[in-house]
């Protein structure tokens, strides 16, 4: 693997863990009456790579299980990202990482 690669599953794996992360904090501060993580800010994680910290994070913590509005846009947020690289792929640009 190619330095580039290492630093791209680097890159994948931090925000993996901070999507994650994330969601546990929400979750607590949802229990104390504390301030909240934008709904827009968990998706985004999903969108830049880090859905399956995302996913994980919804299973593990049950956190925004059962809001289905969110649960919409997290899905999309993780088909976006999944569209990028099909089209990384298809172009030829994940070929110098390897």
């Amino acid at each position: 693997m190619s330095p580039l690669g290492y630093a791209l599953l680097g890159a994948l794996t931090l925000v993996n863990l901070v999507g994650f992360g994330a969601f546990g904090l929400d979750k607590w501060r949802a229990r104390k009456g504390a301030w909240r993580t934008p709904e827009k800010t968990l998706v985004l994680f999903a969108v830049v790579g880090g859905w399956i910290g995302t996913w994980a994070g919804v299973k593990l913590f049950r956190h925004k299980s059962s809001k289905r509005s969110f649960q919409v846009k997290l899905a999309a947020g993780t088909l976006a990202n999944l569209a990028l690289w099909v089209a990384a792929w298809r172009l030829g640009w994940l070929e110098s990482l390897v």
